[in-house]
């Protein structure tokens, strides 16, 4: 019977073993995928996973290969196996979610925004869908509708804390300052030492001429984080605004000391002592801010504006 088998087509023993061959192969390949990530070595855990895959693209392995391909910044590759995932399981909000995350890297907001809304769609009390849809708004230069998906992000999630500080950006873009202030507020409640928060209140406090106020918000970033860029240039910036331009050098050369391979900060410390007639000194920086960073052609034609280049427009 075996022969007669073997003669006439009779393979089906044949075709479900390696089916079941496989089907392991598939397990191996997966569970040593997920062994190889949690010990952190990424590419053999993405050619697991990728070998796993093209046994079975099941959405499992899908989304362990969409993350650490995540992981490993292959950002492109996880967009590819992203939208294969959502193919796959349209409801998967998560998918979704993740996918919105990604489109967002790429900036490209258009099929960011679409991803959020089928997430809504499918689950309208997703407060992270309405803040990624806010995102996505945002950088489609819709302040308005940011406003709307952000409160209703809010409304399903009061504590939401990254929802409020987003809004307090958009709003003060859209110079509300008084209730950018309240939702900055609400943050700071939640958590005193939030950077970011601090930050953008001291530059509507700058804004507004209140300058203890601001000085309070940067001093308080650089007792939390003394390695804070942005509170340094923030807070240098307003000294300049004050003509104190020994006071600002001084400040700088602190900054210096703690962070001596920032070409940003001798930059800055360049900018003030031009601006104070130390030619020779300004000269020294730009000098030491192009040894650190000889890509920056602003610092090459000596062009200081460093500071309105790498920070939200409109600070003062």
């Amino acid at each position: 019977m075996g022969l007669l088998s073997s003669l006439f087509g009779g393979g089906k023993p044949n075709e479900d073993q390696q089916a079941k061959q496989e089907k392991k192969n598939f397990e191996i390949l997966k569970y040593d995928g997920i062994r190889a990530r949690n010990m952190r070595q990424l590419p053999y855990a993405i050619k697991c996973f990728e070998q796993a895959i093209a046994l079975n693209d099941e959405p499992e392995t899908l989304q362990l290969l969409a993350n650490a391909y995540i992981e490993a910044g292959r950002t492109d590759d996880a967009r590819i196996t992203l939208d294969r995932l959502v193919d796959k399981t349209p409801d998967n909000i998560q998918a979704l979610l993740a996918l919105a995350s990604i489109c967002y890297i790429q900036e490209d907001y258009e099929s960011m925004d679409d991803a959020c809304q089928k997430a809504i769609k499918l689950d309208e009390t997703s407060a992270p869908a309405y803040y990624l849809a806010a995102k996505a708004a945002r950088g489609m230069k819709n302040d308005l509708q940011a406003i709307v998906m952000l409160t209703k992000a809010i409304m399903q999630n009061e504590e939401y804390k990254e929802a409020y500080l987003l809004r307090a950006e958009v709003l003060w873009d859209m110079r509300q300052a008084k209730d950018a202030m309240n939702d900055l507020d609400k943050v700071l409640s939640v958590s005193p030492d939030e950077e970011d928060a601090l930050l953008l209140k001291g530059r509507i406090h700058a804004a507004l001429g209140q300058v203890e106020e601001a000085q309070s918000c940067f001093n308080q970033v650089l007792e939390v984080n003394p390695f804070n860029e942005k509170a340094y240039l923030l807070k240098g910036e307003m000294l300049m605004e004050q003509k104190e331009f020994d006071q600002a050098i001084e400040f700088y050369t602190e900054a210096i000391e703690l962070m001596p391979q920032n070409a940003v900060l001798y930059q800055e410390r360049g900018r003030i002592r031009l601006l104070k007639g130390d030619k020779e000194g300004s000269i020294e920086d730009m000098k030491k801010a192009i040894e650190l960073n000889p890509d920056n052609e602003k610092l090459i034609t000596g062009n200081y504006d460093n500071f309105k280049q790498n920070s939200a427009p409109g600070i003062y």
